[in-house]
């Protein structure tokens, strides 16, 4: 197969890389995508490095040398602090997005110059993310938010606990609004958190600016391809397939609820007609503690 006509390669822990898939999709509609799904074993952020590295690593593999991807986004901030630079270090032919939060534009954005970042605990303890606030120190100030159990809440559908766990952390987040001294801007520092934007924007008021990741990955995303001669010709739709070990039924009603309507009929027709190898064996007993 051509390599323009392989499939691009997306890894969460979860469903919360849908909201990367999400814009992927509306911004490379001719693009095949696999969508992998590590439900078994997430949430990731509350979970030591080395565990996620060891995941992280063993689906790459499965992506890059069993399944052939030109591309492969990891729509996990946790992974990508933890594991991505062991990825590029393994497969460094392959092309490899990562996910950050998004400090800079935040920064940029900010007129108070006051910046709440809400994220997993892995995340914000993460040596990759602390350099980058460091290397904005000068910028904005930055306010952390460990968000325990907000992930998993989302992961598992559980609307009473997403809204109990939103507010008490945009709550903890201090004074939020544009008066001198107030948090102006909030980040969005895990992918699942995308999937409580009402929530959080609502807590959080009209007037406070709030930034997550799916459109500047799809950005970068798109560049790398035309840069590097990977995009898929052709005008029609493209192909989506969704895997999951041991939980694929979760990940398709998760796909039907927050993709777009398209997209989620095409996210229903998983088969083995679809051109795509049948979908791995991965399973917890794969990863380290």
């Amino acid at each position: 197969m051509p390599l323009g006509h392989c499939p691009i390669g997306v890894f969460d822990s979860g469903i919360g890389g849908l909201s990367i898939l999400r814009a992927l999709r509306a911004a490379l509609p001719a693009e095949d995508f696999i969508y992998y799904a590590d439900t078994a074993n997430a949430p990731y952020g509350e979970r030591g490095d080395a565990y996620v590295i060891d995941r992280t690593l063993a689906i790459a593999r499965e992506l890059i040398e069993q399944r052939d991807v030109k591309l492969l986004v990891v729509a996990c901030n946790t992974a990508t602090a933890a594991a991505v630079a062991a990825v590029r270090s393994a497969w460094p032919q392959m092309v490899v997005v990562g996910v950050e939060p998004a400090l800079k534009p935040a920064a940029l954005a900010s007129h108070t110059h006051r910046v709440g970042v809400l994220a997993t605990r892995g995340t914000l303890e993460s040596e990759k993310f602390r350099q980058l606030q460091a290397s904005l120190a000068a910028q904005a100030e930055f306010v952390l938010q460990p968000c325990d159990g907000l992930a998993s809440a989302i992961e598992h559908h559980d609307a009473p606990r997403i809204a109990a766990l939103c507010e008490r952390y945009v709550g903890a987040l201090g004074t939020l609004g544009t008066q001198a001294g107030a948090i102006d801007t909030v980040v969005l520092g895990c992918t699942h958190y995308t999937f409580a934007w009402e929530q959080i924007a609502r807590l959080s008021g009209q007037a406070v600016r709030i930034l997550e990741t799916g459109e500047p990955v799809a950005r970068q995303t798109r560049r790398l391809l035309e840069q590097g001669g990977l995009s898929r010709p052709g005008a029609a739709q493209g192909r989506l397939v969704l895997l999951s070990p041991g939980a694929q039924e979760a990940l398709e009603a998760a796909a039907a609820r927050w993709l777009d309507d398209d997209a989620s009929k095409l996210a229903r027709r998983i088969d083995p007609s679809s051109g795509f190898p049948p979908p791995p064996s991965l399973g917890a007993g794969s990863a380290r503690e």
